[in-house]
């Protein structure tokens, strides 16, 4: 297979994997790296395998190089954070990164560019509602900075698009799987591991790392041009996707609901004790707010585009996350 792809992001949860369904499917691959520690939940035969090149998003010459000879891109780097400190740096990284991205793309004549989005990209303005690729976007309350970064990324690909790039936007829901459960939704594996005994009955959107993997490159791989797509295995409760991964690890379910009103003073405690610890905290008005909402992402456009895909269920790639974390706990550093 000659098609040599370029990947931001490799060395983060969903990027590392889509290197490895890369690699796996016989692809050249290429990818960007700011740190030199490679993820250590990927196989090191996999990992060799990759073209490593030092670059940054916000290092416009490090893209050029990175882009020579490239027949796609896949943008999977971005910063993922729900602080209202970081909002200079989610614009800074998640936006002008991806405008530079896209300028790279149009200029080097790359075939093809793959964005990396989220759901909350879409927006949620109303609880209880079911999102679908068709949702207009309405910056509301429920609108982090994170979210808000996603979607003007978005509209840099959207321009991009415009200006004759071949792209696609592909927009996951929360991702699990096993990772560093030092960061991002792996941490969720973390928390239940030290069986933290709260619970909510809030309901959102979850999908395996693997499944997001497989279908961003299907995507790839496809004709399809100028779309957006919901990458979503099912819509569980909290409460339901805690008592999985208890289940898998062997531990205590937790067993005390955090009701609105107990969010609503843990987030406020949080933010005081990071004060004095200098520490990010554990938890933050938004997080507090979507553990106690209901929010649906329907996924039924990407199944009808991708007929040859299918999910694998939601409760199976939990436990096999589980068996990794249990027989190859992440580094005690991490």
């Amino acid at each position: 297979m000659n098609t040599k792809v370029l990947v931001t992001g490799g060395t983060g949860f969903l990027g590392a994997y889509i290197l490895q369904e890369l690699v796996q499917k016989g692809y050249s691959v290429r990818a960007i790296r700011r740190k030199q520690q490679a993820p250590f939940y990927i196989p090191a035969n996999i990992l060799s395998q990759v073209e490593w090149v030092n670059g940054d998003l916000l290092d416009v010459v490090s893209l050029h190089e990175a882009m020579q000879s490239i027949d796609a891109v896949i943008h999977s780097a971005g910063k993922v954070s729900f602080m209202a400190p970081d909002k200079a740096a989610l614009y800074k990284i998640n936006v002008e990164g991806t405008a530079n991205m896209v300028n790279a793309a149009i200029e080097m004549n790359v075939k093809r560019f793959v964005h990396i989005s989220s759901v909350a990209a879409i927006g949620t303005d109303k609880l209880g509602e079911t999102v679908t690729e068709g949702k207009k976007w309405q910056q509301g309350k429920y609108s982090t900075p994170y979210a808000v970064s996603k979607f003007h990324a978005e509209m840099e690909v959207w321009r991009g698009a415009a200006e004759g790039l071949n792209a696609v936007v592909v927009n996951p829901s929360t991702i699990l799987g096993y990772g560093d459960w030092s960061t991002s939704s792996c941490a969720i594996f973390k928390s239940v591991y030290n069986e933290f005994p709260w619970y909510t009955t809030g309901i959102n959107g979850f999908v395996g790392v693997e499944d997001v993997a497989k279908a961003v490159v299907l995507i790839m791989e496809s004709d399809i041009s100028g779309e957006r797509y919901i990458i979503n295995n099912d819509n569980w409760s909290f409460q339901q996707m805690l008592n999985t991964i208890a289940d898998g690890l062997g531990k205590k379910r937790p067993h005390k609901e955090a009701t609105p009103f107990l969010g609503a003073m843990a987030w406020r405690l949080e933010k005081v004790k990071s004060l004095f610890s200098g520490k990010k905290p554990l938890l933050t008005r938004h997080s507090a707010r979507v553990a106690n909402s209901k929010t649906y992402f329907d996924n039924r456009k990407i199944l009808e585009a991708l007929p040859q895909f299918s999910f694998t269920p939601l409760q199976q790639s939990i436990e096999q996350a589980c068996r990794k974390y249990v027989s190859h706990p992440p580094p005690a550093h991490l």
